[in-house]
């Protein structure tokens, strides 16, 4: 028996795990492909950036984690990853985009050198700090932790936070010798704890490590 949607990427993307994370907490049937970004054409014709996570469904193709978050939750409105009321909805959306535009974005910058082998030169290690305090200075007036992100409900906030945040704390420990997420957001570490521990999240971060022990292996040969 298919499926109606499939998840396409891979689970070392912290964006592919963000949607996959919302799909289990809110028990979409679906099913998974093993995607690499690339510019082929037949990338291209499912991902006009060539990115991950995409999404097949039974009208099309849909393209950029957000997108995927909005139509999961339009289309399977129970049980609830947003807040009824608009307003609090908004405040769940300002969140996440403050998570990946603010903090995700600039760190991505680090990414080559802290987790996969490369380098980043010292200019882009001097302009990256700065951003990523200032990203986090912010977010702790925008975060509640009371027990979740921004409430007391879990939402796709949490889903992103739980992607995005452990990346901040170990690249900035990697590159800086600090732990910037520590620092100025000391509340997160218990929060990212408790997020953990629930089962989908287990699910989701099992599937990441045995995903990046391939990717590291094909990247070596």
């Amino acid at each position: 028996m298919t499926t109606p949607i499939t998840l396409c990427g891979f689970a070392v993307s912290n964006y592919y795990n963000k949607v996959k994370l919302s799909l289990l907490e809110k028990s979409v049937p679906f099913s998974e492909a093993v995607v690499y970004p690339s510019q082929s054409e037949e990338m291209l014709s499912e991902s006009p950036m060539g990115k991950v996570p995409f999404l097949r469904t039974p009208k099309g193709v849909l393209s950029e984690s957000q997108v995927l978050t909005e139509f999961i939750e339009d289309s399977w409105p129970e049980p609830p990853l947003y807040p009824h009321d608009l307003y609090a909805r908004a405040r769940c959306r300002e969140l996440i985009e403050h998570i990946e535009l603010h903090l995700e974005l600039p760190a991505r910058r680090l990414y080559k050198e802290a987790f996969f082998g490369g380098t980043v030169s010292e200019e882009t290690k001097v302009e990256v700090a700065p951003l990523l305090e200032k990203g986090l200075r912010s977010l702790a007036r925008l975060v509640r932790f009371s027990p979740f992100l921004g409430g007391d409900s879990f939402t796709h906030a949490d889903c992103a936070a739980w992607v995005h945040l452990p990346l901040i704390s170990q690249c900035t420990r990697k590159i800086y010798g600090r732990d910037f997420l520590d620092e100025m957001l000391p509340q997160a570490k218990a929060y990212l704890k408790m997020i953990g521990e629930r089962p989908h999240a287990q699910t989701v971060n099992d599937d990441r490590k045995a995903a990046m022990e391939i990717f590291m292996s094909r990247a070596k040969k």
